[in-house]
């Protein structure tokens, strides 16, 4: 099996998140990829995947935050 670099991103952003959180890995991995952010990151165009976490991290939390 072949694992992406955007899988990887993804994969260490949930496990973040869902520690952060204290909500459930599979929750956050369904808003994760319903989320702008997350479709982006999906969207070869973007190259977002390219960012690292950190750039991903913020760029969700503050998607989550303007929803709020």
């Amino acid at each position: 099996m072949i694992i992406s670099n955007r899988d990887l991103v993804n994969h260490d952003l949930i496990l973040s998140e869902a520690l952060f959180t204290g909500n459930d890995s599979k929750e956050v991995l369904a808003d994760f990829l319903a989320s702008k952010t997350g479709k982006a990151l999906y969207d070869d165009t973007t190259k977002l995947w390219w960012t690292g976490l950190s750039y991903l991290a913020e760029m969700y939390l503050e998607e989550i935050a303007l929803k709020q």
